[in-house]
């Protein structure tokens, strides 16, 4: 067992590694605001934030690395918001980022440090929710702002940083991102742009859809590790989003590559393995304090079981209380298959990890995340984005390969609004559009989808017992309307492909049919007229075959699934 100790006090602790390479050798402290200590790493540039900060000039294209509660770079974010709030300056950015990074609040974190009036002029980005003051600028019109598919965004760095003019995919046809229903540009303020992201394209008698490259100026991400020549390693990220991508792209178009880091090492002792950008692409390099380089803003310490450094015994994972979220997540958990790969949505979906680990069987499906994690268990609320113990972390761009050739065997999503058509939208309401994260890419590449949600748009008051679901006082808001705000998954596209669609709730699944929606299961204690089809704006097909669901469900102890 080897101790590392790390220049400041690591959230208060000190981390003993049993499976850590001995060539990883710590360098005496490095603070962020001494940039030459280093006196013999003349191939690298240790800068401080500010100095950072002062890279940026007025109306370049910034690519930001993150993703949601992960990876943000906090240091080099702060030091553009202290010279902004200083100097005025950069001024009429375009930042361009796949999730935007945040804690769903206001909080001085993340994205939300770049929210000043007038430092961003434009926001290109495949999820905005996590930043709520991104979110707001877009929604307020502030800032002008487009959202493309997640698996788009990632590619279109892989282009930028090949030299190729955009993606031709099939990822959005006949959802909002289609030109020809809506575009990517989602206020008033990035229509009056002009701007095509997207235009639809014709191969071989097919619809394709082309995203334009988007040139980056700037790039700033985070990592773990730079050694004394800049070469960079991701060794406790517990994921690895789109640092090498982002960072080929910048230097590619002629840019700057700055990198935040929680310690310098010595030269050589990071393994060839675990280098993920070399050096020679790396231009600057921040060391940031702790309080800007926390694992990610669920979590006060380091876990290594989040990066597979180690193994912790699943027991130790505690079992969901039986209530709603536990009763859909177990629908769905229903129709797992022995082998197959998954996919897991943040939300309700994100709970059946949980379920199948309390049952026993999470050892005979494979869970993925978008964000790269595959095995292990899904955490969960804030922290969704890793897996505890997972068997390997894809990159985000090699995931969404794996994702868009039709890799999974089936993918469990979020629901939020459901037309008569059977068309999803979890990307707009009112003026808000978060963007669709991953959920485009996977809905439309993979044969079997289950959308996952509670029944009403807010919870209701339930008493869930001896195998039955009795509605105490109901939950307020449709979430079963005649149409939806806006088309994140087609009914259409899904038709056209053959796919095979559920719509889970605690009360009523239905699957999409050639005609809509239809009904094909009741919990059993509810009433169809007055508690399913009285909460709905359109009467959907009922089966000739309708039936009770699962009373196991239902219930307090474990539903015994057997794959």
């Amino acid at each position: 067992m080897r101790r590392i100790y790390f220049g400041w006090p690591l959230f208060g602790h000190h981390l003993e590694f049993p499976n850590s390479n001995p060539s990883y050798k710590k360098e005496a402290a490095i603070s962020a605001a001494s940039s030459d200590v280093i006196k013999g790493a003349d191939k690298l540039k240790i800068v401080t934030r500010r100095e950072a900060a002062s890279l940026i000039k007025d109306g370049i294209t910034l690519g930001i690395g993150g993703f949601g509660a992960h990876s943000a770079p906090d240091e080099l974010l702060l030091g553009i918001e202290e010279r902004y709030a200083q100097e005025g300056h950069p001024r009429g950015i375009t930042v361009f980022s796949g999730i935007c990074t945040g804690n769903n609040k206001p909080d001085p974190i993340g994205h939300n440090h770049l929210a000043a009036e007038g430092l961003i002029d434009t926001l290109i980005a495949g999820h905005y929710k996590n930043s709520a003051k991104m979110d707001r600028l877009v929604s307020e019109n502030k800032i002008a702002g487009y959202a493309l598919p997640l698996g788009v965004v990632v590619n279109m760095l892989r282009a930028a940083a090949s030299g190729k003019p955009g993606v031709i995919t099939r990822v959005g046809i006949h959802t909002y991102a289609d030109p020809r229903v809506e575009g990517c540009a989602v206020n008033e303020r990035a229509r009056s742009q002009g701007r095509e992201l997207a235009t639809v394209m014709n191969i071989d008698g097919k619809d394709y859809m082309f995203y334009r490259t988007v040139p980056i100026d700037v790039c700033i991400i985070r990592a773990s590790y730079a050694d004394q020549d800049g070469n960079i390693s991701l060794k406790r990220e517990d994921m690895q989003e789109n640092q090498l991508q982002m960072a080929m792209a910048a230097h590619n178009n002629g840019g700057i590559v700055i990198v935040q880091v929680e310690a310098i090492l010595e030269r050589g002792s990071i393994p060839t393995r675990e280098v993920t950008i070399n050096h020679s692409i790396v231009d600057y390099v921040v060391v940031s304090s702790p309080d800007t380089h926390r694992q990610n803003y669920a979590v006060d310490r380091y876990h290594p079981e989040y990066t597979g450094e180690i193994k912790i015994p699943v027991k130790d994972i505690p079992a969901m209380p039986l209530n709603m979220r536990k009763v859909i997540a177990r629908r769905g958990a229903l129709e797992l298959k022995r082998g197959s790969v998954i996919n897991l949505g943040i939300g309700i979906p994100s709970g059946i990890g949980s379920v199948a680990n309390e049952e026993g069987i999470a050892d005979a499906v494979i869970l993925s995340l978008e964000s790269g994690p595959l095995g292990g268990v899904p955490v969960e609320g804030l922290g969704f984005g890793c897996a505890t113990n997972p068997e390997n972390i894809y990159s985000i761009q090699d995931n969404f390969d794996f994702y868009d050739g039709g890799g999974l065997d089936a993918a469990f999503l979020g629901l939020a609004q459901v037309d008569e058509h059977g068309n999803v939208n979890v990307s707009r309401f009112g003026k808000s559009c978060a963007g669709p994260g991953g959920f485009i890419n996977i809905t439309q590449s993979t044969k079997n989808v289950c959308f996952m949600g509670g029944f009403t748009a807010t919870k209701p008051t339930l008493d869930i017992v001896d195998g039955c679901l009795n509605i105490v006082s109901d939950g307020t808001g449709v979430k079963f309307v005649k149409k939806v705000e806006q088309i994140t998954f087609s009914a259409d596209y899904a038709r056209e492909t053959g796919q095979n669609v559920l719509y889970i709730t605690e009360r009523a699944v239905f699957c999409l049919s050639e005609e809509g929606i239809k009904l094909i299961e009741i919990a059993p204690g509810v009433d169809l007229e007055r508690d399913i089809l009285s909460h709905m704006e359109f009467r959907p097909l009922i089966s000739s075959e309708l039936k009770l669901m699962d009373s196991r469900l239902f219930r307090d102890e474990k539903i015994g699934i057997v794959l």
